[in-house]
């Protein structure tokens, strides 16, 4: 695309940079109004500006992904309530062998849950059971934290269903699920196990702690101490507690009679049925919940829709549930909806202004994807803009002249550009704690822990997080695309 007049160029870019101000930095003090006001702001300059025309700006956003974002969060909500995200936690805790041992299982679980159900749910979830294990081990929570948070975004890659990006990708591409799967899986284990005996090498000697049975053996002695330590104080009370017991007991005796006499007036058989009951339809509620969970992922490895596949899963939730579905439609992030669609219309203007292609224009030569130095190339470009600019408007400002710089060697050449691109955009996110929302959130949650809360600072996820990323991008790349059906 050329570039568009001088003053469009200029307003555009002006509205383009107060979005990516915002969606780096929420909080600045002279416009602390968060990154979904900022996605706001900067859509409705470009429609002031005249970047973009407002029908256009209605047509920028894209209803398939917003549907699949919305859907995807109900149904998450309905597998928390049936318990599905307590299984994975007793899944970590299971026969541990110790903090090396849990730090395994908190990469391998960790990745392939956020495969399946969004990095962002599984942070959310998993963050304070992952403090609460540590603690009882006497393990540091850094490594634990930084562990959830990397294996996340590593895991969240493999599915076009994992993160934002990959839901951005997929639409735009046309890429099948299976397809986009098989594409970037060997990818996705390598790099979550290269990232796990980084971690492992890094924090070896923090991760010693104490097993289980001496935890347990502590707490046993601790009791047992306590005990001792309150004996003489009971022994001189005795009188009075025993005063105290025979006074309790009379008092009890009358709270029995008058508990006996309203215990006759409700019918024992009917409290009786009515326990039954809702125990058998909260059973039937999360056999259900799993079944066409199951059936949705089924649905997508066979090609259909994926939008439309998910808001049935979702509607089919909550008519069999058969009660206001308020609640749970309440905890839908409707900010993050609101976020993708200010998103969709800032991204669309700035395209128009043509710099984004004109800047692409000079660096395609050097980034072509069948030679290695341009693989180099095109995935450094996309790890600065992913953490300056943030992964999913990279991928919108990037996916389109990509896969044309690619269309021009093949047509596979095409698939592995879209994959390549939605691998090294998602695994960027690990370089710093601004780099994904999942850092986030694992930041916040541990910060914010009713127990065991702990700050992960900035400076302590980039010692990690910077050779990770760089590691793993590396790891990665040359087993993208290799399965192929």
């Amino acid at each position: 695309m050329a570039l568009a007049s001088l003053s469009k160029v200029v307003m555009g870019s002006v509205a383009f940079g107060v979005f990516w101000m915002l969606a780096v930095f929420p909080s600045v003090p002279f416009l602390p109004i968060g990154r979904t006001a900022g996605a706001l702001l900067g859509a409705v300059l470009m429609i002031v500006f005249h970047v973009i025309s407002a029908d256009d700006a209605y047509a920028s956003i894209d209803l398939p992904i917003l549907g699949l974002l919305f859907a995807t969060m109900v149904v998450g909500g309905y597998l928390k309530n049936a318990g599905m995200f307590k299984h994975l936690g007793r899944l970590l805790a299971w026969r541990s062998q110790g903090g090396r041992d849990l730090m395994c299982r908190v990469c391998v679980v960790t990745a392939l849950a956020s495969a399946l159900f969004t990095n962002d749910t599984c942070c959310v979830v998993l963050t304070e059971f992952v403090l609460e294990l540590a603690a009882e081990r006497n393990l540091p929570a850094k490594p634990f934290l930084l562990a959830l948070a990397t294996s996340a975004n590593i895991g969240s890659s493999a599915t076009p269903i994992g993160n934002p990006q990959n839901l951005v990708i997929a639409f735009n591409s046309k890429i099948s699920f299976i397809s986009f799967l098989l594409g970037i899986l060997p990818a996705m284990l390598a790099g979550m196990g290269v990232n796990m005996l980084m971690l492992l090498c890094m924090y070896w000697k923090e991760l010693e702690g104490a097993s289980p049975d001496e935890v347990a053996a502590a707490k046993e002695m601790e009791a047992v101490e306590e005990g001792r330590r309150h004996a003489p104080a009971l022994t001189l009370h005795k009188k009075d507690d025993g005063d105290a017991a025979v006074a309790a007991a009379a008092e009890e005796e009358d709270d029995g009679d008058a508990q006996s006499m309203m215990s006759e007036n409700i019918s024992t058989k009917h409290r009786w049925f009515m326990q039954c009951s809702e125990h058998r339809r909260k059973l039937f509620l999360k056999s259900f919940a799993y079944v066409v969970t199951v059936g949705m992922l089924v649905a997508y490895m066979l090609g259909l829709n994926m939008s439309w596949t998910a808001i049935t899963t979702a509607i089919a939730l909550v008519v069999v549930d058969f009660r206001d579905a308020e609640p749970c439609l309440d905890k839908v992030s409707y900010s993050l909806l609101v976020f993708f669609s200010g998103m969709f219309v800032t991204v669309s203007g700035f395209n128009k202004t043509g710099l984004p292609g004109a800047i692409w224009n000079v660096m395609a030569p050097y980034s072509k994807i069948n030679h290695v130095s341009g693989v180099t190339v095109l995935s450094v470009i996309i790890l600065l803009l992913s953490n300056l600019a943030s992964n999913v408007p990279t991928v919108l400002l990037m996916g389109d002249e990509v896969a044309a710089a690619a269309a021009t060697i093949s047509a596979a050449a095409v698939t592995r550009s879209w994959l390549l691109l939605a691998w090294v955009s998602t695994v960027a996110g690990n370089l710093s704690l601004l780099g994904s929302a999942a850092n986030l959130i694992v930041c916040e949650q541990a910060r914010r822990a009713t127990r065991n809360a702990y700050d992960l600072t900035f400076w302590s996820h980039v010692i990690f997080g910077l050779p990770s990323t760089l590691v793993v991008t590396a790891v990665g790349i040359p087993l993208i695309g290799k399965i192929n059906i």
